[in-house]
């Protein structure tokens, strides 16, 4: 039975917080995206020195999200601070495009990955791939129905095993680099990179860093959120640009800089060579378990910013509900679960996230901005968090983002043009829901 009087309870604690930044955050993108920034870069060091300029570029949105989570410590995220800054129809355009478009389009996504390194890893017919990825939101969304707490322990495990996994290419880099670190971070005779080359390896950077906005998504739920959010966060970044580093390292180390760059499964090739076969199949296991974890992340967040707008009359009353005694989103995770299994059956996933890459950073813009109304309007209130060196990393953020999608827009006009239209889609929508609830008599 669900009542709609039911609110969160605070059951996450600092580790479940900072497993939500790390998880959400290293999916799947990094065993793909270095091959992608190797083809783009000229040696060693500038790739690391990329993988290390968007950690710092991305802590800047980090800190900032954080003193805007400790503001406003509740379910929704970047919908709660669009809503009471801009007014309800930006953060109906945000719920639009991401809680209905973009978070199902990521689960579909890397739920189809998890299933392909599954099958590979025990050896199952890659045409079993749809049906397993299928299962594994069901089963995610079973266990979240259950309250946070049964979803944040199924998410603490496959941290762990993630973070084993990376840890495992690290073993493997302290093995190869003996005797030729100057090799490793060397110029590649075979790349001569320009300026431009380089502005461009930072957009897959920056992309591989996204997800870092889920916990805020999840921020009605975390114990002491004013000093617990700031130090989730923080935690939780740190711990991936430090992942990161040390990954791409691994790959010099095992591949070279060349071979990274030409490879397209960079993880499974570096294990494979030092381990054969059996060796590839185990790094499959752990990035299985690696996009698996996003999901449970993804279905989590998106699910709490779908139920807040039910709740607010920006979606069907129901999906605004939860249950008395789990304290969680049942209708809103079966939404939004069963929609992603609609996308991951018909195969209209991947072309669905590239028409909304850009309104997802437009988002995380605006999301940021929203940072100078709360300083302007609550001005004579102390804050528990505020964000260092104010403005400037804000400033810094939006910038970058804005310069993001700039690219992005040159590189894929139509992409950027059709993504703009879905979020413009919804204005129309948004006035045909407030006339439909009109005429029924709702506020």
């Amino acid at each position: 039975m669900t009542d709609t009087s039911s609110s969160y309870l605070r059951r996450l604690g600092t580790w479940d917080a900072a497993a939500i930044v790390i998880g959400g955050v290293i999916g799947g993108g990094i065993f793909r995206s270095a091959s992608t920034v190797a083809e783009r870069t000229g040696s060693g060091w500038e790739l690391l020195l990329l993988w290390a300029i968007g950690g710092l570029l991305t802590l800047a949105g980090v800190l900032c999200y954080a003193e805007l989570g400790a503001r406003r410590p509740q379910a929704g995220g970047i919908y709660i601070y669009m809503r009471e800054a801009f007014g309800q129809l930006p953060a109906f355009l945000f719920g639009w495009t991401m809680a209905l478009i973009n978070y199902p389009g990521s689960v579909a996504a890397v739920a189809r990955t998890f299933a392909d390194y599954f099958c590979a890893a025990l050896g199952l017919p890659p045409e079993w791939a749809g049906a397993i990825a299928a299962a594994a939101i069901a089963f995610i969304v079973g266990v979240n129905l259950f309250g946070i707490k049964a979803g944040s322990r199924m998410l603490n495990l496959f941290t762990v095993l993630k973070l084993a996994a990376i840890a495992m290419l690290v073993a493997a880099a302290l093995v190869l680099v003996r005797g030729h670190l100057g090799t490793v971070l060397g110029p590649d005779p075979a790349r001569q990179a320009g300026p431009w080359d380089f502005l461009g390896a930072l957009l897959p950077v920056l992309f591989t860093y996204g997800g870092f906005h889920y916990l805020n998504d999840l921020a009605g739920e975390v114990r002491e959120p004013q000093r617990t959010l700031p130090r989730a966060l923080g935690l939780g970044l740190v711990t991936v640009v430090l992942c990161y580093l040390l990954v791409n390292f691994a790959y010099l180390a095992g591949l070279g800089h060349a071979g990274l760059a030409a490879s397209h499964a960079p993880a499974a090739d570096l294990m494979r060579q030092l381990f054969g076969e059996a060796g590839a199949r185990v790094m499959a296991i752990g990035i299985a378990c690696s996009t698996f974890g996003y999901c449970s992340i993804a279905i989590a967040g998106g699910a709490r910013v779908l139920q807040t707008m039910g709740a607010d009359g920006m979606f069907f009353g129901a999906v605004g509900r939860i249950d008395a005694t789990t304290r969680a989103p049942q209708v809103a995770l079966a939404v939004l679960g069963g929609w992603a299994i609609v996308l991951v059956l018909s195969g209209t996933f991947g072309q669905l996230l590239n028409y909304t890459t850009v309104g997802e950073w437009l988002f995380h813009a605006f999301g940021i901005a929203t940072l100078f109304w709360y300083r302007r309007r609550f001005a004579a209130e102390s804050a528990p968090y505020r964000v260092p060196f104010y403005p400037v990393l804000p400033l810094l953020f939006v910038l970058t983002v804005l310069g993001v999608i700039a690219a992005t827009t040159l590189d894929s006009p139509g992409d950027a043009g059709i993504s703009l239209l879905l979020v413009l889609a919804g204005v129309p929508v948004y006035y045909a829901w407030r006339a439909w609830r009109g005429r029924r008599g709702l506020t």
